[in-house]
């Protein structure tokens, strides 16, 4: 009967322990996120600079079809005084491990910047490392493949298939030489 008692104890609060290690990484990305989102929005370099990598490098496609490459510091030396004035949403993020991925909104007056974002824990904080981003009309909605849930490539279907996983009709995979790193 203790060790009933004792066992439930344990569980309950390993539980706990895993619920508040997820809260809190959530809330730290979040943290991070709104360092950008908010930081640009009223010009605090501040919290800009808190929210990313000091070498992190922002890119987009100009209209002439290159990608141009900005690199954190500048983007951040340009935020006007007073901010850049716009409203703005985290539309999503996720993590594992010490990676993270965000996807972002900042609305102006006249079109908005759709960002997406990858994040590092470093030193235990998670930092903004890049952002690749592009500003499109503000109706333009974010297009995803599969919005709150993942794929495995076990479950995927074979093209041309109809609805057969690919894996029913691939053979076994070979052994990786002992120099292949598996790419």
């Amino acid at each position: 009967m203790k060790f009933n008692k004792f066992l439930l104890a344990l569980i309950a609060l390993i539980g706990i322990s895993v619920n508040t290690f997820a809260q809190s990484e959530d809330e730290a990305i979040k943290e991070t996120l709104n360092n950008y989102l908010e930081g640009g929005s009223v010009g605090d370099t501040a919290r800009l600079n808190r929210a990313f990598f000091a070498f992190a490098n922002l890119r987009n496609l100009g209209k002439d079809g290159k990608i141009s490459e900005m690199p954190v510091k500048k983007f951040i030396a340009a935020v006007p005084v007073g901010g850049a004035k716009w409203s703005s949403k985290i539309v999503s993020y996720s993590y594992a491990g010490t990676a993270a991925t965000a996807v972002t909104e900042e609305e102006l007056s006249t079109f908005k910047f759709v960002d997406f974002l990858n994040l590092l824990k470093i030193n235990g904080e998670w930092k903004i490392v890049s952002r690749v981003y592009s500003r499109v009309d503000k109706n333009v909605a974010i297009a995803a493949s599969n919005p709150g849930g993942g794929f495995s490539t076990a479950s995927a279907i074979a093209p041309g298939k109809g609805n057969v996983p690919a894996n029913t009709t691939k053979k076994p995979a070979t052994k990786p030489k002992p120099s292949d790193d598996g790419w």
